[in-house]
């Protein structure tokens, strides 16, 4: 990790110049009648740049470049050595500028440096060595026939991706799409998130000095409802891949019905339960892990741990503990590396966070802690920790993803209680539980309905295991050599041997 201080990250985010034209077939270039818009600074409100606000001709235009390169095999039917050797060198880029990259991500969207640096660029960057690891170690498989005929199953690239992603993550919850896709060979088109586009501009010209070829990885900035739709709608994208709101999600399940029956994966929102049993072995353990489960990255997590359940015979006692770890994660500069919590992304996720935490006071939670905007002076976005003691599961801020800084926390009784509250919930995407019984942890984790468990921790996991959730959290998985499945085809061959 960088060792700069402040005031060095202060002077290069001074002289950062960003890319912010459009990434088409190999080159930047302007959008559609040159239409901008603005990507602003959360951290003093503050324009960066106007980036290009690619229209339905950018998208139709980029997909044609997709497809010329996909059906002329530049890469697609490249060996799969010199893909992996691409990627190698792609991943070994973004360790190379990970102090660039990681300080477009902080400017753009307001996450603390030190997070940036220690996390989101690493993962990033694993993520691309690791799909190029895979590439020459996928196996084709043959089917158990008799002798009068062998049947084949190969492995085969979908064609023209596009990737549709978030600006909470935005290179680490980009590689988890294009890594992968890229791996099984097709051609991508990544539509970043308007509020955060600038480090997948960069990362379009750092593929390109990698060797990805022309037009195999595209770069669409753009308004969600204009080039979001236009990817959905288009009918020669053949998969399209989303992280998001459960709300845009489905309208992809729509574009996509509209359309060319284009493959959709989701991974949409979330509002995990954290459960602490009063067996729990850790109890300051586990409240840092409360704490840092829904606080870090400003709340702003999928996975966050909204929804604390603590057992009645230490609610008090623990409530005050994640009180307590809270009041230390208050929001600052994100350039300073000191900084645990900074910006809310944009002005409009802020009022939206305000407004549930309005929601709570009337509906009659009790504010523990936190509940206000903070450090108006400097013109940014900021919210402090918030928690709230909810008196009933028929809340506002106990069922709605908030996407901020606001737990929701709540007692249990029973096994049972705590499940039914758990359960209660149209998202399952993650959990937590802390127990020191081994067969409770077994026969909780079972019950509960989620994607991904965590027992006595949270956020832990591994570009090895599968990411994903059920119910309207989503479907198909990324990470893990499965995402390689939701990229590829399956084809028999059936030959007559007699």
């Amino acid at each position: 990790m960088s060792t700069a201080d402040f005031d060095t990250w202060q002077t290069r985010a001074n002289a950062v110049r960003p890319l912010h034209q459009a990434f088409i077939d190999g080159r930047f270039v302007d959008a559609e009648d040159c239409q901008t818009f603005a990507t602003i600074n959360p951290a003093n409100g503050r324009k960066l740049a106007d980036v290009a606000a690619c229209q339905p001709a950018d998208v139709d235009r980029a997909v044609q470049a997709a497809r010329r390169a996909f059906e002329s095999g530049v890469w697609s039917q490249q060996h799969p050595r010199e893909r992996k050797r691409v990627l190698l060198r792609l991943a070994a880029l973004i360790e190379l500028h990970r102090d660039e990259l990681a300080l477009l991500e902080t400017l753009d969207m307001g996450k603390p440096i030190s997070d940036a640096l220690a996390y989101d660029l690493p993962e990033t960057a694993k993520c691309f060595a690791w799909y190029a690891e895979a590439i020459d170690k996928q196996y084709d498989e043959i089917a158990p026939t008799g002798p009068e005929a062998l049947a084949t199953i190969t492995r085969e690239p979908i064609g023209v991706v596009a990737a549709v992603v978030p600006w909470n993550y935005p290179l680490m919850m980009a590689s988890w799409k294009i890594a992968p896709a890229l791996a099984a060979g097709n051609s991508v088109l990544l539509k970043p998130a308007e509020q955060s586009p600038l480090s997948a501009l960069r990362l379009a010209e750092l593929a390109a000095e990698a060797g990805v070829p022309q037009g195999v990885f595209n770069v669409l900035p753009g308004l969600g409802p204009v080039t979001g739709q236009a990817l959905g709608l288009h009918m020669d994208v053949d998969c399209l891949a989303f992280t998001g709101s459960t709300a845009t999600g489905k309208r992809f399940m729509a574009y996509s019905s509209q359309s060319n029956l284009k493959r959709v994966w989701l991974e949409c929102g979330g509002k995990s339960p954290h459960i602490v049993f009063d067996d729990c072995p850790d109890l300051d353990k586990a409240a840092q892990a409360a704490a840092v489960g829904i606080f870090s990255n400003q709340g702003e997590v999928c996975i966050a741990g909204s929804r604390l359940y603590v057992q009645n015979g230490i609610y008090d006692r623990f409530m005050d503990k994640v009180a307590q770890y809270a009041q230390g994660m208050r929001p600052g500069d994100p350039l300073d590396p000191a900084t645990t919590m900074g910006a809310i992304v944009d002005e409009t996720q802020m009022r939206r966070v305000l407004g549930y935490i309005e929601s709570g006071l009337s509906e009659g939670a009790q504010l523990r802690t936190g509940g206000q905007r903070a450090r108006t002076a400097t013109g940014g976005y900021y919210v402090e920790p918030t928690i709230f003691d909810c008196p009933r599961q028929a809340m506002r801020i106990v069922n709605e993803e908030i996407f901020g800084p606001v737990l929701a926390a709540q007692r249990f009784s029973t096994e049972d209680e705590a499940v039914a509250l758990a359960n209660d919930s149209p998202y399952g995407l993650g959990a937590g539980l802390w127990t020191a019984q081994l067969g409770r942890a077994h026969r909780i984790s079972r019950r509960l309905r989620a994607g991904l468990v965590w027992v006595n921790c949270y956020f832990d996991g591994d570009i090895t295991v599968p990411f994903g959730g059920v119910k309207q959290s989503g479907f198909g998985r990324d990470k893990s050599l499965h995402a390689l499945d939701k990229y590829s085809d399956f084809k028999t061959t059936w030959i007559n041997l007699l």
